[in-house]
């Protein structure tokens, strides 16, 4: 099945995304760089892009960098005037990512910020609100990095976070596992908080058996 999954996301990936050099060069340096390849797959990359134009969003939040895949998607969604921030907790991930975005000529636009995402948003206070704030980094402190992107948002403001099903480990209430324990903290915290209207959505592809949180600020 796994294998067909796959082959449905490449047909969906060559008929309607088509070649892209940029993105192609860099998930091709994140491998030679030795980074995990664990980016979003295409199909995924270019439904953030839409989700962040549909929100009409001038700034964007991304919490987990790695080698600036997502982030150039997500980059490419803003008008000329927009700016993204980028939070890496490796430095060695955060160098390719800046190799990659200028490489790609959209560097201009992206503030990647190197250091634990926990300390990098508690640092920020009085700026402007973001619109639209994506969460892909370590699971165990997603709960923590959602309330922090209601902080730093605004009503209306679009929060996605990845990786939430974890092959339907979500499920286990026992689990010893800190993603899926992190994970189901966010669930726990999403049913609680009143200032977010939420859902999950279950996926299958390039990257087997997921999901992802969609919610925005009430």
């Amino acid at each position: 099945m796994g294998e067909r999954w796959q082959a449905v996301d490449d047909y969906i990936a060559s008929t309607l995304l088509g070649e892209d050099d940029a993105l192609a060069a860099t998930l091709a340096n994140n491998s030679a760089q030795g980074l995990p390849p664990i980016d979003v797959s295409p199909t995924q990359g270019k439904m953030l892009f839409l989700l962040a134009q549909m929100a009409g969003a001038k700034r964007i939040l991304e919490v987990g960098t790695l080698g600036g895949y997502s982030t150039m998607w997500l980059a490419r969604a803003l008008p000329d005037d927009g700016e993204l921030v980028t939070l890496e907790l490796e430095a060695h991930h955060a160098r390719v990512a800046r190799e990659n975005l200028e490489n790609a000529g959209i560097s201009d636009k992206v503030d990647i910020r190197v250091g634990p995402a926990a300390e990098s948003l508690a640092a920020m206070v009085d700026g402007s609100p973001f619109d639209f704030v994506f969460i892909d980094a370590d699971k165990q402190n997603n709960a923590l990095y959602v309330r922090e992107a209601i902080r730093v948002g605004r009503p209306g403001t679009t929060i996605v976070v990845d990786n939430v099903v974890r092959e339907g480990g979500v499920l286990e209430a026992d689990s010893d596992d800190e993603r899926i324990v992190g994970t189901r903290a966010l669930f726990d915290m999403l049913s609680g908080d009143p200032r977010l209207d939420a859902t999950a959505v279950q996926t299958v592809g390039a990257k087997k058996w997921d999901g992802f949180v969609l919610a925005r600020v009430r």
